[in-house]
């Protein structure tokens, strides 16, 4: 096995040495003044991050935790919702809403579909209106990143709450949660934000504080959460190793500034997106500047995808993430969202044309990688995509 490890996953991602350095700082007492010092200072760039004036509640758990506690605080039972659903994290919020007893209708989509807004309102007309619409910005699964500015738009026009998921999404691609009237967005430290897995976020407005329903909960608790964030201090205890690392990364990020990293992450997709077709390998995720988080590609025929990323893992020392249900042995996923430039991407399709050459795949050598790196390349004014 290859002494040296490199992740290309859509989660967990590599995590920047200047937040390793911070994790392993000294731990501090969470109801003490350096903590809420730190806190505030997160709190501030978390808001920036996610271009909101409102609270963004931080829990210690997984994306998925943040996700639960927008069903736990928005779903009744027997209300009715609405889940946009094109792939195994838009059937999670399916999950997740019927678990809490919520009336589920679904706007349904093959995966590797793009949802789309015309649907959403026919479907909230069907259904005669809504409480909230969930839906996925980015479905990791497929590759697809949906326009929730227009699904947004179609949320609202029937007055219903918009909930989405952002867990991958946000920091990589452009996400305005009060431009885009946006009440809830759930993300998690573990993708684009460059941190370790185990902080959950998500950003509340007004509309959906006051609507906050009848269901059990207690450690999810949005109005618990507030109420100590208002103090700079937590209703539990807080994974204060890991909210030291996420203020430094976002840090990194807004250094950058944004739009610079919306960019890299867009050249990005583009060169793993290219230097893939020029294998010759079929993607399955859109060919498209929006589709920036995770490159998903089909296996030649007689490549089984489970063999080919064990391959990659023991010999090279490169984890990519497989399909989901049906798309297990036939699809791979390459990540590149945080900490990542060119050069790793590159690494990455390199890998995968030397084990797929061993796999006795016809590839033409070395034609990936020079293509890449020419489709990473910014675009000259007035020329158009490379």
């Amino acid at each position: 096995m290859s002494a040296k490890r490199y992740l290309f996953t859509p989660g967990p991602t590599p995590v920047p040495p200047e937040v390793l350095a911070a994790l392993a700082e000294p731990v501090v007492h969470h109801r003490g003044p350096d903590y809420r010092s730190l806190f505030g200072e997160c709190l501030e760039r978390l808001r920036a991050v996610y271009r909101t004036a409102g609270d963004v509640l931080v829990f210690t758990s997984s994306g998925t935790g943040a996700m639960e506690s927008a069903v736990a605080n928005l779903c009744s039972p027997g209300e009715r919702v609405v889940v946009v659903s094109a792939g195994a994290f838009g059937e999670r919020w399916r999950n997740l809403a019927a678990a809490y007893g919520a009336d589920v209708q679904a706007v349904e989509y093959e995966w590797g579909e793009t949802p789309r807004p015309d649907d959403l309102r026919a479907k909230l007309e069907e259904a005669g209106g809504a409480k909230a619409v969930f839906l996925t910005h980015s479905e990791t699964s497929t590759g697809v990143v949906a326009d929730v500015q227009a699904l947004a738009a179609a949320a609202k026009s029937s007055r219903a709450l918009v909930v989405v998921d952002a867990v991958s999404s946000l920091g990589a691609v452009p996400l305005e949660t009060d431009a885009w009237g946006l009440d809830v967005v759930a993300s998690g430290s573990q993708k684009a934000l460059m941190t370790p897995p185990g902080i959950g976020l998500v950003s509340v407005s007004e509309a959906a504080h006051a609507a906050v329903g009848s269901s059990p909960r207690f450690y999810f608790d949005w109005e618990r959460t507030r109420a100590g964030q208002a103090k700079l201090d937590s209703a539990f205890t807080p994974a204060v190793s890991l909210v030291r690392g996420l203020d430094v990364a976002l840090g990194l990020l807004l250094d950058e500034g944004l739009e610079a990293a919306f960019d890299r992450h867009v050249r990005l997709g583009r060169a793993c997106r290219e230097g893939a077709k020029a294998m010759g390998l079929e993607l399955f995720s859109p060919d498209e500047d929006r589709s920036a988080v995770v490159t998903a590609i089909l296996t030649p025929a007689g490549v089984d995808a489970g063999e080919l990323r064990l391959a990659l893992r023991d010999r090279y020392g490169v984890t990519v993430a497989g399909g989901h249900g049906d798309l297990k042995n036939r699809l791979f996923r390459i990540g590149h969202i945080g900490y990542y430039d060119v050069f790793d991407v590159v690494a990455a399709l390199a890998a995968v044309e030397l084990a797929l050459v061993e796999a006795g795949a016809e590839v033409e050598r070395g034609v990936g990688v020079a293509r890449a790196l020419e489709a990473f390349a910014p675009v000259p004014a007035g020329r158009g995509n490379a």
